[in-house]
């Protein structure tokens, strides 16, 4: 008789402690979309994570977590670790999730900032009004009004190390295809401080959508700084564009059409004489929506960088200055 006891607890026991496990409940961080399957192929009812919000944790699997969407028929929904501000499946402490990718992206950082800089560079800046034409759906453009810094004044798209294959220096492959499938809220974190991050939400919006997680990753990783020092080089470049001339000229013609010959003439008043030749725009359905600056190194000042810089063709040469909304 004890031994039937005995071996009666023994099957019995899996399903008592499985009984008392507890539901573990974790708050996202990020607004991450909820997918049916491990692939991010399906998302029913276009489901997103609320920040602030708990779920119920599941599972977790190679980088990403099994979640509870309440109210939904298909409830169990996967998305990545990094949404959530406590994935270790532990109640008592809190860590932060130690995945290969964010070892190798501290590592590249450290590589990174102790390579050589790059001698020349792209500075793609962009008109804020005119690429929400086109992107109308993106986080910064929705609530975008005529008061916005970016609605008269040139904003940060990125600072790009030359030639143009110059790209994912000491990146791994993970995040390389997170970033081409524009998975960037799956990237790392950047250990930025915080007067960076305070300056690139108003002088970059496309931060809110995670593109300077993008742009470090592809272009900043072989610029030779670490990342910090690439958006401090980059944010002060485009202060002394937008103290110039060339953002005046911008702002009193919205609503007119310019044409590159008129930018570059600005650019040889405000930077020194060969200046404009530097300069190349980028037009959208008639809309001007870029202008790049051809750069060479070995000074803080824009005046110096363009004219060692290259002198490319441009992709447009007359376009309209957008305002907002229209």
């Amino acid at each position: 008789m004890k031994q039937m006891i005995t071996i009666s607890l023994m099957v019995a026991l899996p399903w008592v402690l499985m009984a008392k496990k507890p539901k573990v409940y974790e708050e996202a961080t990020q607004a991450c979309p909820a997918y049916n399957n491990m692939k991010h192929t399906t998302n029913t009812n276009e489901r997103v994570l609320k920040v602030g919000q708990e779920y119920r944790i599941l599972s977790h699997k190679e980088g990403q977590v099994l979640t509870l969407i309440e109210g939904e028929r298909i409830a169990q929904r996967w998305v990545d670790e990094g949404c959530f501000s406590n994935t270790s499946g532990k109640k008592v402490e809190k860590k932060e999730p130690s995945t290969l990718s964010s070892i190798v992206h501290s590592i590249t950082n450290k590589l990174s900032s102790n390579s050589s800089l790059s001698k020349q560079n792209l500075l793609a800046l962009s008109w804020q009004n005119a690429f929400c034409q086109t992107h109308q759906y993106k986080k910064e453009c929705r609530s975008m009004n005529a008061k916005d810094f970016a609605a008269s004044h040139f904003v940060l798209h990125g600072l790009w190390p030359q030639p143009r294959n110059n790209q994912y220096c000491k990146v791994s492959k993970k995040e390389i295809g997170m970033d081409k499938n524009k998975q960037w809220y799956r990237l790392p974190d950047l250990d930025l401080n915080r007067t960076v991050r305070s300056r690139l939400s108003t002088l970059m919006p496309g931060y809110h959508s995670n593109l300077h997680k993008h742009e470090w990753i592809k272009h900043g990783s072989c610029y030779g700084k670490d990342a910090n020092a690439y958006y401090d080089d980059a944010l002060e470049l485009l202060g002394q564009l937008n103290r110039s001339n060339v953002q005046q000229f911008f702002k009193h013609n919205i609503g007119k059409k310019v044409s590159l010959k008129e930018i570059r003439k600005i650019f040889d008043q405000e930077f020194g004489r060969g200046a404009g030749d530097h300069v190349t725009m980028n037009c959208q359905k008639g809309l001007i929506t870029e202008l790049w600056l051809h750069l060479g190194s070995g000074s803080e000042k824009l005046s110096a960088l363009l004219k060692k810089g290259e002198t490319p063709k441009s992709r447009c040469f007359k376009g309209k200055i957008d305002a907002v909304g229209y």
